[in-house]
């Protein structure tokens, strides 16, 4: 099977099938090699990246109704032609290639002429005059989801949010390895790198680095990890003999770095409502060597009187539309305004459930990986109102002064425009009483 075939079966799983697109690939790519299965990578996360705008080109040539393998032959081959820098010529021979190797060779003829005649006139496409369905188009998301960030940010700051790319491959150390050390380590390889502009611990890599071969990775030494996600962690404040809650601990990130901060000298209890993903939890924790934390199955929004005040802090990185995290576009087709209405009651049951959690003098996390202010300000803010006992914490001291001047009422917004990491929502509230 050529890897276009397998590229093709994964795009219309994930479009037509629902499925998600990482697992999809997981299963495309076995058997190999690195080449090919970046290639097949690339060619469907771009594809998907891209879809509405390549189905305006496609609508623009192809008359009638489409046949689902035709259309998606057809996404592919604009894809490669228009954003992957393949030949024209090879893009619409590969695309024929293609519609043959799947049994759709009657459909040869039309999927060569459509292909040809695309090719001609790509840069004649005319977006619409309208400022929200142009954004719509041109970047690839849903209408509804550009018009309430048009609403919230403005169209300036919706479109630059909607443009940003990934700001590349971050990793960090784990103590007892030192930022220091890692830092030596990637100079003597002449691993090319950045500091991070949140957390002095995180490096992004300017070339291509295989975690699962590195033996720092085996060792616990360094782990993958966003700066957004890092700067949740230093916002917990977690210190020696501290007890810590981590109310949504999978895939283990953000307990393992909560850990690393307090020299594995503080308690860290953490819930996961599935097995398999504690599992997978317990697995981080045991590579990143991290050795007083304790893990149930549970669900977080289910009130445990064995839990009643027993913590110094409590996380809450909850489950969210993931719309601030670039590098995954079929997460935001599969959003609806129903949905985020439904992660809007998961997310304030489990904020209400585990602050009973919260010792008096205590703080309390919420965090998502959105840049959705439904859900995030606006569960924060209800929050407040309804629970008295307590009040915002200042975060201004976690933060570069460059951001500083965004924080209030112990929240920030962090933009992938403006902030170079991905779009999270961090709260922050102490308990009083």
């Amino acid at each position: 099977m050529s890897i276009r075939r397998k590229a093709l079966e994964a795009l219309s799983q994930i479009i037509d099938g629902g499925a998600y697109a990482n697992l999809c690939l997981k299963k495309a790519e076995e058997g190999l090699d690195e080449r090919d299965a970046k290639w097949i990578s690339a060619a469907v996360y771009s594809a998907l990246d891209n879809l509405m705008m390549i189905d305006l080109i496609i609508a623009c040539h192809a008359k009638g109704k489409l046949d689902k393998t035709i259309r998606n032959i057809l996404r592919l081959g604009v894809c490669q032609a228009r954003y992957m820098l393949v030949p024209e010529s090879a893009a619409c021979n590969e695309s024929v290639k293609l519609a043959k190797e799947v049994g759709k060779g009657a459909l040869s003829g039309y999927v060569n002429g459509v292909m040809r005649s695309i090719c001609r006139s790509k840069d004649a496409i005319e977006l619409p005059h309208d400022p929200v369905e142009r954004l719509s188009i041109e970047h690839s998301w849903p209408k509804w989801l550009v018009e309430e960030l048009c609403q919230n940010y403005g169209i300036e700051e919706a479109e630059a949010i909607i443009s940003s790319k990934e700001h590349g491959f971050c990793i960090r150390a784990q103590w007892p390895y030192s930022d220091k050390e890692l830092e030596g380590e990637l100079t003597k390889r002449s691993i090319g790198f950045r500091r991070g502009g949140i957390d002095d611990n995180a490096f992004y890599l300017e070339s291509g680095f295989d975690v699962t071969k590195e033996p720092l990775f085996a060792e616990g030494k360094l782990t993958v990890q966003s700066e957004s996600a890092m700067l949740i962690c230093r916002i917990m404040e977690p210190k020696a003999d501290m007890k810590i809650l981590d109310a949504c601990c999978a895939p283990g990130g953000k307990t393992a770095y909560m850990a690393s901060l307090a020299k594995n000298m503080c308690d860290i209890t953490g819930f996961d409502l599935h097995e398999h993903r504690k599992e997978l939890t317990e697995k981080t924790l045991s590579r990143l060597n991290v050795t007083r934390a304790k893990l149930y199955t549970k669900n977080s929004a289910e009130y445990d009187a064995g839990f009643e005040k027993a913590f110094d802090a409590v996380l809450t990185d909850v489950p969210c539309s993931g719309l601030g995290v670039r590098g995954k576009p079929d997460v935001r087709y599969a959003k609806t305004p129903a949905i985020i209405d439904e992660l809007c009651r998961i997310q304030s049951g489990i904020l209400d459930t585990c602050s009973r959690y919260v010792k008096p003098g205590g703080t309390l996390v919420y965090s998502t990986c959105t840049v959705s202010k439904k859900e995030n300000e606006d569960v924060a803010k209800a929050f407040l109102r309804t629970h008295a006992g307590f009040e915002p914490c200042d975060i201004s001291a976690f933060l570069p002064e460059s951001m500083r001047d965004r924080a209030s009422g112990g929240m920030i917004q962090l933009l992938p425009n403006r902030d170079n990491t991905e779009g999270f929502f961090i709260a922050k509230f102490i308990r009083r009483r």
